[in-house]
């Protein structure tokens, strides 16, 4: 039988590398490890891994192990944590996981005062699923998910929050500056500056040069909202980024933002969550109140 002990031995040993430092690191003794495991692979009749000199090599068995280990341990010790906060009288936790990188000022702008009005609810905000947000949602690692590009399926609900244009940003003394749209072979001699983001789920990409057959003459990442207009301001190129990013706080005074095309992008973001949960919630049941909460004060939270 396949049990919680088992993975998180793998896991432990796959991460330090030795039997003897996973031992300590669990508190067992090492022979007690390996008595286990081999009863184990005794039992399924295959081996998880194979001496290499002084290491340990996984098997294939024990790499689809330690896998599976990596996806099913931390939704068991969130599970335990999230039994511990009812134990101490927490309403429950929040879970958030967001596909938009420039959406952070706004979302710091509803979660203070969300924190304000539901001091029991821990609030757990995830970036690291950038564009594989739905599948945590759908796997209930995460509760509700921040995405500008909502996905039709029938187990998801999505609220929108908020509609934007994306823009191209631009210098002011640049020379398409003052033409207030551009069309795609504009950008064929230019330098792109995105997020990073694989161009499939870029819309300047997607909906604006592939169609018309452009390309930018380079194409650069930037990580971070607050760089990206740096470099545009100092001239190292140009950036499809939300409008609202040119009115934000700190933002350098002298670019412009001009619209893709006769007609621009219209983007908008949304929120989503299991639909499952909506159900339980039109017929009175168990809906977390927290997060219909945290969903209407989002919606009234414009950039």
């Amino acid at each position: 039988m396949l049990d919680r002990q088992h993975l998180t031995i793998l896991r432990e040993v796959d991460r330090l590398g030795s039997v003897t430092a996973a031992a300590d690191t669990l508190n067992i003794t090492q022979s007690a490890i390996s008595h286990m495991m081999r009863k184990f692979e005794a039992r399924h009749g295959t081996a998880v891994w194979e001496k290499d000199g002084r290491r340990l090599r996984l098997t294939q068995a024990g790499h689809y192990l330690v896998a599976l280990a990596g996806r099913v341990l931390p939704q068991i010790e969130h599970a335990e944590r999230v039994l511990e906060d009812f134990a101490r009288g927490q309403r429950g936790v929040l879970r958030i996981g967001m596909e938009c990188h420039p959406c952070q000022k706004w979302l710091n702008r509803v979660i203070a005062p969300y924190l304000r009005a539901w001091p029991d609810v821990d609030l757990d905000i995830r970036s690291d699923f950038r564009f594989g947000g739905l599948a945590a949602l759908l796997g209930h690692e995460i509760d509700l998910l921040i995405t500008p590009d909502p996905v039709a399926l029938a187990p998801v609900r999505y609220e929108p929050v908020f509609d934007y244009e994306l823009v191209l940003a631009v210098p002011a003394l640049h020379p398409l500056a003052e033409t207030g749209a551009v069309s795609p072979p504009d950008l064929s001699s230019e330098t792109l500056i995105t997020y990073p983001v694989s161009t499939e789920r870029l819309d300047v990409f997607t909906r604006f040069l592939v169609p018309a057959g452009c390309l930018p003459r380079r194409h650069r990442t930037v990580e971070t909202t607050e760089v990206m207009l740096e470099m545009v301001a100092a001239g190292r190129g140009l950036s499809a980024i939300p409008d609202w990013l040119l009115d934000e706080p700190g933002a350098p005074a002298d670019l412009r933002g001009l619209r893709f095309g006769p007609d621009g992008i219209a983007k908008s973001i949304h929120l989503g969550f299991r639909a499952e949960e909506a159900k339980s919630a039109a017929s009175g049941a168990s809906q977390p109140d927290f997060l219909r909460a945290f969903i209407e004060l989002a919606r009234g939270t414009t950039p």
